[in-house]
């Protein structure tokens, strides 16, 4: 169902990276959120993080990573480009955990 242009029951951004941005480790969840919790005196805070990550089609959207609400805060807060291309419910089955807990209903 959608309401007002969103996935009413979207769970997860869809985040691309481009080839330059996957290039850079630190540009990776699973490189750079822990580090970044423990140094903020936030470690809690990976109880509810939820990022997956999959591969994207292009040069432009060379990773994709789905990341629920309080990945996506943290990723802000971080300062890291966010470059939201959709929304799911849940991410594919072919996307991997990359950091945090897995996805439950």
């Amino acid at each position: 169902m959608v309401v007002n242009g969103h996935i009413a029951s979207a769970n997860y951004a869809v985040v691309a990276q481009n080839r330059d941005e996957v290039m850079v480790p630190e540009n990776s969840p699973s490189v750079s959120m822990w580090p970044y919790l423990l140094n903020s005196a936030q470690p809690r805070r990976l109880n509810h993080i939820s990022v997956y990550t999959g591969r994207g089609t292009s040069r432009d959207q060379s990773r994709l990573l789905y990341m629920n609400a309080d990945a996506l805060s943290v990723w802000r807060e971080m300062g890291m480009r966010v470059t939201i291309i959709g929304e799911s419910h849940r991410p594919p089955r072919s996307a991997m955990l990359s950091f945090g807990m897995p996805f439950s209903e």
